[in-house]
């Protein structure tokens, strides 16, 4: 992932500044635009392996960027944003975007964010197994393991599983894993069935569930599958 180009989209000079000094001192080749426009142009002519856009540019809201972009473009986006409201997180992963940071933010944590999502977009679509938090699960054969063992899923379970394997690292929305598990059903109705389920994973996949680390609550947004464990643990 060194050398990775990122395009950076933000009309404030000191954030570009900063995440210009960080992400060259991490490798990273960094790309600048300070309006949607610029930002559009930049990722049509560089192509950038991904895109960090803020969501409050001055001639565009970055999540219309982030639609525009989705018409011709796959790369990883991650969405800088001062709103912490929950519906416009769930705007922004339902518009297509990876991840969100909510600033203010520490350069660790999106460092972090970055290296998840540029691991994700490396991988082969069309893997027979994804790999993740010491997890694997084999898609032909419908089967997970834990560090090597095999764990007995529900079918439901394993579909929620794999649903969330597939967008390892990335928050993946309550009504997306409604709708890919459970098909066309009312998201308000059928939310308890998620957090059933969820726990149920939780028992056989974390070392405590009580305290989860491999599936990851986003507080009213959804759930994330972490790719690795956190430090210390």
């Amino acid at each position: 992932m060194s050398g990775a180009k990122i395009l950076v989209a933000d009309d404030e000079r000191a954030i570009l500044k900063l995440m210009q000094i960080a992400l060259k001192g991490h490798g990273y080749e960094v790309l600048e635009a300070s309006t949607g426009e610029e930002a559009l142009v930049v990722a049509s002519t560089k192509r950038p392996d991904l895109a960090v856009i803020d969501w409050g540019l001055p001639d565009m809201e970055g999540i219309e960027v982030l639609r525009r972009l989705r018409e011709w473009s796959h790369m990883p986006v991650i969405m800088l944003t001062v709103r912490d409201a929950e519906e416009d997180k769930i705007a922004a992963l339902d518009a297509g975007a990876d991840d969100y940071v909510v600033k203010p933010f520490g350069m660790g944590e999106l460092l972090a964010r970055i290296r998840v999502a540029l691991r994700h977009a490396a991988r082969v679509q069309d893997e027979p197994t994804i790999e993740a938090a010491g997890l694997t699960i084999h898609l032909a054969e419908r089967r997970v393991e834990l560090n090597g063992e095999t764990v007995k899923l529900t079918p439901i379970e394993y579909d929620l599983l794999k649903a969330l394997a597939q967008h390892a690292g990335k928050v993946v929305t309550q009504r997306q894993l409604l709708r890919q598990v459970w098909g066309d059903v009312d998201p308000d109705n059928a939310a308890h069935y998620l957090r059933v389920y969820i726990g149920h994973l939780r028992k056989k996949l974390e070392d405590d569930p009580s305290r989860p680390w491999r599936i990851v609550t986003e507080p009213g947004v959804g759930y994330r599958l972490a790719v690795e464990p956190p430090e210390g643990a």
